[in-house]
């Protein structure tokens, strides 16, 4: 699976451009399986364009580090319950594996049984009291070679194990020790013992060095109990009876158990830490899989490519440890090295959305309705509609073409599409300071910028000391130096600028401060072309001068 992300606190243009970008790469790669992501709350206009396509929006994840589920062995050996001790020992052996995961008939997860159960129950035969098993008779012909001569009227039974080898007052005196627990008997052809054990209705009478069931002479129509001839000999069959017992009486039916989601490394040390090499992994309250500890040897890279963004302090939590296959944004250049070549489409235009149908167009890929309106949702929302300075004649010669291919008027489109911005009387203010939120590190200093539309500056007194208070929130919350809200208004063509107390960096700023923390930025439309620029030249001239 390869997840297609946008950077944290999604635009339009980042939601839109992810989604777009995997419906193309799976008509040009229909073999590969491509999920489109976000990594945060979808803002006003992103849920516009999604409700008015009725189309489910990317998938929401909090972070794609490697989890306890990408490791897991999702159809391991399994073993159902009733089945002997003996097939458990077997599939461990031949499949050299550490644990089995035993199912009910259904399928219902039971427990687990490894080498660890197994050494228990061995060790058990040692005690210092006489063992009782369950016995399940079906099961003894799948241990031992032989036939059933007589059906019992018990599918299990609880008994002691008793060989008939002694003289016949010895054997009698023996079974009678042990009553009213009635043993299961393994015997010779010992017609004076066999009488007894049928008159005691004993619940299984197991017959060795008998050829044939017409050696019997004895009438087994009153007995209740199973009768066996079992073709090997005496000890060989009396160890392999106790290896008969189902799974189900030695498994751990409450081991440690996973859960799907849980990180990596967390789930390594817990393994490691317990007594088992293995441990069942459960996923949504559902059995899994298995992991064991080689599960554990290679830490899964998740393959992923960045849309509308290529810094990692900017992506999805996770992504430094993901492998990161291609690039495609339009923003300044600041990506972490990666181990092999990756595909990078970057070009300074003013959406992503721009870009990803050149991909389209590139590799002759018909562009489906749906996906044409949302691109151009991406376009003219990144570029506010063209009036944002980072506009060029590619977004809009593409724009013009993507609303002829959705069948809709592009300047109504767009005016609807902008109506959708935040009203601050009545919005989340925390939303609006996060939803499209960047963070940067320059010149050793760490800021963060949000930007939010409005409809209008009216009600921005109302809500400025709110604001204010959330920024500052944020900026101790992500233990950042500065934080910044840059509150524009497209149809005015200006901005208004909020920052958290900072005199040292505030002092820097070249926009006129109309009240404490807060500046106005006539003409200002764009984060990437306007503001971020004059905030880097700010901490540059900082920088120099403690240089």
């Amino acid at each position: 699976m390869i997840y297609i992300s946008g950077h944290k606190n999604p635009d339009t243009d980042s939601v839109c451009a992810a989604y777009c970008y995997a419906q193309f790469k799976r008509a040009v790669d229909p073999s590969g399986s491509y999920v489109p992501i976000r990594c945060g709350a979808l803002n006003s206009q992103t849920k516009y364009l999604f409700r008015l396509l009725n189309l489910d929006p990317p998938l929401l994840l909090p972070d794609i580090y490697p989890k306890v589920k990408d490791v897991a062995r999702r159809d391991p050996i399994k073993i159902e319950e009733n089945e002997p001790v003996r097939f458990a020992i077997d599939l461990l052996d031949t499949h050299n594996i550490s644990v089995l995961p035993v199912l009910s008939a259904s399928g219902t997860f039971q427990g687990i049984v490894s080498i660890h159960e197994i050494s228990q129950f061995l060790l058990s035969e040692s005690s210092n009291s006489r063992p009782s098993y369950t016995f399940r008779p079906e099961n003894f012909l799948k241990v031992f070679p032989g036939r059933c001569v007589k059906q019992g009227t018990a599918g299990e039974f609880q008994a002691p194990l008793m060989i008939g080898a002694m003289p016949y007052d010895t054997s009698i005196r023996r079974i009678e020790a042990l009553l009213p627990q009635k043993p299961l008997l393994v015997v010779g052809l010992r017609e004076d013992l066999l009488r007894y054990a049928l008159s005691k209705d004993l619940p299984a009478i197991v017959l060795t060095g008998v050829e044939h069931p017409n050696q019997l002479k004895l009438d087994l129509s009153n007995f209740r109990g199973w009768v066996f001839i079992s073709d090997t000999d005496t000890a060989e069959t009396v160890r392999l009876l106790r290896l008969s017992i189902p799974v189900r009486y030695i498994m751990n039916p409450n081991p440690i158990h996973l859960d799907g989601e849980e990180r990596f490394e967390t789930a390594r040390d817990i393994l490691v830490n317990s007594p088992y090499r293995g441990l069942p992994v459960f996923l949504n309250g559902s059995f899994y899989g298995i992991v064991t500890r080689r599960c554990f040897i290679h830490r899964p890279a998740q393959p992923l490519i960045l849309v509308d963004h290529n810094e990692l302090s900017q992506s999805i939590p996770g992504a430094e440890d993901a492998e990161i296959l291609e690039i495609i944004d339009h923003h300044r250049i600041a990506p972490e090295k990666t181990h092999r070549p990756i595909y990078m489409y970057v070009k300074p235009v003013g959406s992503t959305c721009t870009l990803i149908y050149e991909q389209f167009q590139i590799f002759h890929v018909p562009v489906p309705k749906e996906v044409a309106i949302l691109l151009l949702g991406g376009i003219l929302s990144d570029t506010a509609h063209f009036r944002s300075p980072t506009t060029t004649s590619l977004d809009r010669e593409i724009a013009i073409y993507l609303a002829r291919a959705g069948e809709v008027d592009l300047e109504t489109f767009g005016r609807e599409l902008l109506s959708q911005a935040h009203d601050l009387l009545t919005a989340d203010l925390v939303q609006v300071v996060q939803s499209d939120f960047k963070t940067y590190r320059e010149y050793g200093i760490s800021f963060g910028i949000g930007q939010a539309e409005v409809v209008s500056f009216d009600s921005i007194k109302e809500v400025k000391d709110r604001l204010l208070r959330i920024l500052e929130e944020t900026r101790i919350a992500q233990q950042l130096d500065w934080v910044l809200l840059m509150i524009t208004n497209v149809a005015k063509e200006s901005s208004l600028l909020l920052s958290t107390p900072n005199p040292k960096l505030e002092r820097l700023l070249v926009f006129p401060k109309v009240e404490e923390h807060v500046y106005d930025l006539p003409g200002v439309l764009s984060r990437k072309k306007q503001l971020l620029p004059e905030i880097l030249q700010a901490l540059e001239s900082q920088f120099r001068i403690h240089a």
